[in-house]
């Protein structure tokens, strides 16, 4: 991970822009509708100040009915076009905000989905990914942050604007010999001077405090992120084992370990309680000062007494602008922290090569694999997982891949798929290194089951090939080949449900209560279905039975050549009895190759691994039991 910047303006500038960009792809011109929204928003309560001062000085004055008439006629039509203007941005910013929301996950998801295979089994990737979304689940910090601030800062940048210009003719107004007598102060220069440093003083004093407030509140939310980081592992927590185990005490000690201590709650009401006093204080003195200056003026006439209203609240809301601006610029600076974790989970870097040679499309199928003199060590460690590996297969092999965990099996899996790549050595296809070819067209040649496969809360059909659109026919015909034809059958007679096909049932109850909830050995025939539908030349399985029954195992197993057909088939079993079918086997132990061949000729080698292996298993299966 790289080492952070020196805070400096430009770099925050820099990251504050980055994020801008962003949020800009993610959402083209978000920008233009909330700065109208706030543009329409602002205008509003100054427009209704300017036309109520003007219509009681008219009534305090002259009472022109005439004028009258226009002020009230221009406030009724422009506070119904503003109202109309600004109801159409909301309702944009609206759709929007809810949209960029759901945009936010799904870019991280993208991003995530676009990453060097490497990084995903990376710890302290996965850690900085959780960093990312708890701060932004629990303060909104990173990139939400950029969001709100382009909807506020124009809001502050406006009503510094329109404040200030209504507000100067406080000073600018001329007496016109209306100042006499005791009065005569009210039109010194140096009583106007005060006034403005009175509230330069208290802008200034208003801005620290704010700032001050904002960092000390994003202090603490920072830490109780950290610590909220707990919640989501344990919220998580629920089921059997919860109720057998007893595992709520667990989670509750959490709870009040650090989520319900005192202390934090504590902390956020001395931050807000200390800083919100001072703030009061501070706009009661300008609020006591202005109050006297502008009723003083208003009394001796120099200006109406609907402008006395005006100032009131043009004052007030300059100060509470040019605060709130300081506040969401301090608080943009402090989220900058955040903002460079999302940089440094964004800027992974992805050096596997891509390739650019095209895989030949062959009718026939006929693609050649070949290991030569493979070795293999995973990122950041030193210890060799593969040495020396070689090997080749053709079309229509069935190969078997044993040995004992830990001995390298599925790491050689990963080096097929091209998750990764080989430390030493190369991997053929075709006589051509495999990181030659374009990498999307090289994955298309393999269908796996991997150990730990994942099903997701999709229907079922969608679950099998893997896409919205489907060919029906075909995941049945699927799905039937792995085993799966009576459910399927008791799915699509359940009158239970409004659903007439069984492929609309969604795998599992979290998002749909008439959702199916299938067993481990069928929810493993789901993903050897799934394999079997994409139909690629290769299909691999990784202990594709281990949930299976042993009837079911065999019925796999029996039918095994007429579910892959003419395809090469790579497996990856514990049990060796499961592995007789196949063409041939490799053994692997502590990373290599130790023996190659059929299992007739492997079973008879005494002082082979595979003879060890077998009689291992084979004492469980041949000793009688009582």
């Amino acid at each position: 991970m790289k080492k952070p910047e020196k805070r400096t303006l430009r770099n925050d500038c820099r990251l504050i822009l980055r994020a801008i960009r962003i949020w800009n792809e993610i959402m083209p011109y978000f920008w233009f509708w909330q700065i109208a929204r706030s543009l329409f928003e602002t205008i509003m309560p100054y427009f209704g100040l300017s036309m109520s001062a003007l219509m009681v000085n008219e009534l305090a004055e002259d009472c022109d009915v005439r004028k009258l008439f226009c002020y009230a006629s221009v406030t009724v039509a422009g506070t119904f076009a503003v109202s109309v203007l600004k109801k159409a941005a909301q309702s944009k910013c609206y759709l929007k905000d809810y949209k960029m929301s759901q945009q936010h996950e799904a870019f991280f998801f993208h991003a995530q989905n676009g990453m060097q295979y490497e990084h995903l089994e990376n710890p302290d990737v996965v850690l900085m990914r959780g960093k990312i979304m708890v701060s932004w689940q629990t303060s909104g910090a990173g990139l939400p942050r950029i969001q709100w601030a382009i909807q506020a800062i124009p809001v502050h940048v406006l009503n510094i604007v329109f404040s200030a210009s209504l507000t100067v003719s406080m000073f600018t107004v001329p007496a016109n010999g209306k100042i006499t007598g005791g009065f005569a102060f009210l039109g010194s220069p140096a009583l106007a001077a005060a006034m403005i440093a009175l509230i330069a003083v208290n802008t200034v004093l208003s801005v620290k405090i704010s700032v001050k407030s904002a960092a000390k509140t994003g202090e603490a939310l920072s830490e109780l992120a950290r610590l909220n980081t707990f919640h989501n592992a344990y919220g998580r927590i629920w089921g059997a084992d919860v109720v057998v185990f007893g595992f709520h005490r667990i989670v509750m000690d959490v709870y009040h370990k650090y989520l319900l201590r005192p202390e934090w709650i504590g902390k956020m009401e001395k931050i807000q309680v200390r800083y919100g006093i001072l703030s009061i204080l501070l706009n009661a003195v300008l609020d006591i000062a202005v109050f006297l200056f502008v009723a003083a003026k208003a009394f001796v006439g120099v200006f109406g007494i609907g402008n006395f209203l005006l100032y009131q609240g043009t004052i007030r809301r300059f100060v509470s602008a040019v605060s709130g601006l300081a506040s969401e610029v301090g608080r943009l600076r402090y989220n900058n922290r955040y903002l460079e974790e999302v940089y440094d989970f964004l800027d992974l870097p992805n050096d596997m090569y891509k390739g650019t040679l095209a895989v030949e499309k062959r009718d026939d199928n006929d693609y050649e694999i070949e290991f030569c003199d493979v070795s293999f060590r995973y990122p950041r460690t030193e210890n060799w997982v593969l040495r020396h590996v070689s090997l080749k297969f053709r079309i229509g092999d069935r190969l078997a891949v044993v040995g004992e965990n830990g001995s390298g099996k599925t790491t050689f899996i990963k080096l097929l798929c091209r998750l990764y790549d080989p430390t030493e050595g190369r991997i053929l296809l075709n006589g051509i290194d495999i990181t030659r070819y374009r990498y999307d067209e090289y994955m298309e040649l393999f269908s796996v089951v991997f150990q730990d496969f994942t099903l997701f809360s999709f229907s079922l059909g969608e679950n099998v090939a893997a896409d919205c659109t489907y060919d029906s026919a075909k995941v049945r015909d699927c799905l039937m080949r792995a085993g799966l034809g009576e459910k399927l059958a008791s799915l699509g007679n359940d009158p239970q449900t409004e659903k007439k096909d069984a492929l609309e049932y969604a795998i599992g109850r979290e998002y749909d209560r008439n959702g199916v909830d299938f067993s481990g050995g069928e929810m493993q025939k789901i993903a050897l279905a799934r394999a079997l539908c994409k139909d690629a030349p290769f299909v691999i399985l990784d202990e594709p039975t281990a949930a299976l029954d042993p009837v079911a195992e065999a019925a796999v197993y029996e039918n095994f050549n007429v579910l892959v057909k003419e395809k090469t088939a790579v497996f990856i079993s514990h049990r060796l009895s499961s592995c007789r079918f196949c063409d041939c086997i490799a053994v692997f132990d502590h990373g290599q190759i130790v023996q190659h061949g059929p299992h007739k000729e492997l079973v008879l080698d005494e002082r082979g691994k595979y003879h060890e292996l077998w009689h291992a298993q084979a004492q469980y299966y041949t000793h009688s039991t009582s």
